[in-house]
């Protein structure tokens, strides 16, 4: 899911990394917009508040802003500096940029409301904003560009045309075209979701709720790091059990 690229890498490697990463981003988007009160998985929204402030010569929140899409971009740049550098299939190249945004968000979990808050909440909105970035980036290299997972923009824009070219050509393309669709369908689908249960998990637990997606991306490390280890013991183990008898 996370180690392979280009020709190796296939729809059902997409399609997981869409679905596990999808989730952690929505509920991300949910729970840091009712924690904070700001988009904290992409800078769209962000660009129109910094024209705003700049409008209203409210220069420090200008400022404020300004960092914070930088830092978005900060992530994806380290995400993609560190894939890079390490190498596409170097072991543990994938799992880095994920521990660094299990550590922002286990770092969030702890925030406090209160006026004994150590940071600033803006330091925990650009926390979360590198954390994404550094995701996007991690799922936009991995995949070839094939699935975002911090936003819906270009995946509603993509799913649309690829929707007006169903029925216009021949039958091997319409079949890549159906799994171009589900694929989309699918990260929609599971953002949403992941949406719904940050929504719901922050209701009750607050910005502990961000402990629940560090669950999603430690599954996301053990499905690639571990499962073959686990796979090659139990393969093992059989075949010595056999032997035995």
């Amino acid at each position: 899911m996370l180690r392979h690229f280009g020709t190796k890498r296939t729809y059902a490697h997409n399609l997981r990394l869409a679905v596990l990463l999808c989730l952690t981003a929505g509920f991300v988007n949910a729970a840091g917009f009712l924690g904070f009160s700001t988009l904290t998985t992409n800078v769209t929204g962000h660009a129109a508040l910094f024209a705003e402030r700049i409008a209203q010569q409210d220069w420090a929140d200008a400022g404020t802003v300004a960092i914070w899409m930088l830092l978005f971009l900060a992530g994806a740049l380290c995400s993609s500096l560190i894939i890079t550098r390490i190498g596409h299939h170097a072991r543990f190249s994938f799992a880095i940029p994920i521990l660094l945004e299990l550590g922002i968000l286990i770092f969030c979990a702890f925030y406090d409301s209160g006026n004994n808050q150590v940071f600033p909440k803006g330091f925990f909105i650009g926390s979360l904003l590198f954390a994404m970035g550094l995701q996007n980036a991690l799922v936009s290299v991995i995949s070839g560009s094939v699935v975002r997972t911090t936003h819906l923009t270009g995946t509603f824009t993509d799913l649309g045309i690829e929707l007006a070219q169903l029925k216009t050509g021949d039958q091997a393309g319409q079949q890549e075209l159906h799994s171009k669709i589900k694929l989309r369908v699918s990260i929609i689908i599971f953002f949403m979701l992941g949406a719904l249960s940050g929504a719901y998990a922050f209701s009750q637990l607050s910005f502990r709720a961000f402990l629940l997606p560090c669950f999603m991306l430690c599954f996301t490390l053990f499905f690639d790091v571990f499962r073959l280890h686990v796979k090659r013991y139990y393969t093992h183990l059989v075949h010595r059990s056999k032997k035995n008898y």
